[in-house]
This record gives C-alpha cells, structure tokens and sequence, in this order.
C-alpha cells in the first residue's frame, strides 16, 4: 500500500505522514519516545515496510526476516496506556489495541509492547498479547 506524504498518518496521531511517521520510518529522525515508536511501527505494518520494522526491532528478539500477510489490512491504532518511555527513560511498555481486516472479516489485536533504547534510539523488544 502507498502513502503520500500529504495522506493523514495511519498511527491516528491526527498529523499526516509526511511529518509523523514517515521521517521516522525513513530514519530521518529517531523515534523520541516509545510510544512514537509504537505509532511509527503500526505505521510500517500499514505501509508493508519490512526494513523498518525489523530496523526497529531490538537484535535479541528480532526475526531473521519477515513476510507481511498480504491479505491483512492495518486500519486503525488506539494507544491505551503507557508506563515510563519518556525522552529520558531507558525503557518502557506501550498498551495498545490495533484494528485489523482480514479476507473481509474484521478483528483487533490488544498488546502490551516492551521497549528500550539500543544505541540511543528506542527498538522494540516483545509483547504480550
């Protein structure tokens, strides 16, 4: 799926992409916390960028590669909580619950996602589901 800059961004935040995510997903500009990490990675996962999403992945937990189902359609990012993740923490978690379409079926998928800094810029380590 395509995304022009001007296209309001998919991670909901009210922006459009081209000066939300998108920056971040083109290593731009770092994610500042981990919720915009969560945001921009949800935002990958709509724009199929797998590059990004393993970039963005802590290397300890990281897939070797990864395939996106193509018949699974991102839709919609509601950020339910955050503990710690802040621009000067270490670590945080990010509880969310992302809106999906799947071979005409709707359904979502609750997380609560770990992150923490490698190398100065926020990865994501795991969730639970």
């Amino acid at each position: 799926m395509s995304r022009l800059s001007s296209d309001r961004c998919p991670c909901g935040s009210g922006m459009v992409f081209g000066s939300c995510c998108e920056p971040i997903i083109r290593r731009v500009k770092n994610a500042p916390t981990a919720q915009a990490l969560m945001r921009s990675r949800f935002s990958a996962f709509c724009v199929g960028d797998c590059d990004y999403l393993l970039y963005s992945w802590a290397p300890e937990t990281a897939p070797v590669d990864l395939e996106l189902d193509e018949d699974l359609r991102w839709e919609r990012l509601e950020i339910l909580s955050t503990d710690e993740g802040g621009l000067f923490d270490q670590s945080g978690t990010v509880t969310f619950v992302a809106h999906y379409r799947a071979r005409g079926s709707a359904g979502f998928q609750r997380e609560c996602s770990s992150f923490r800094r490698h190398e100065g810029r926020w990865v994501y380590v795991d969730g639970e589901l």
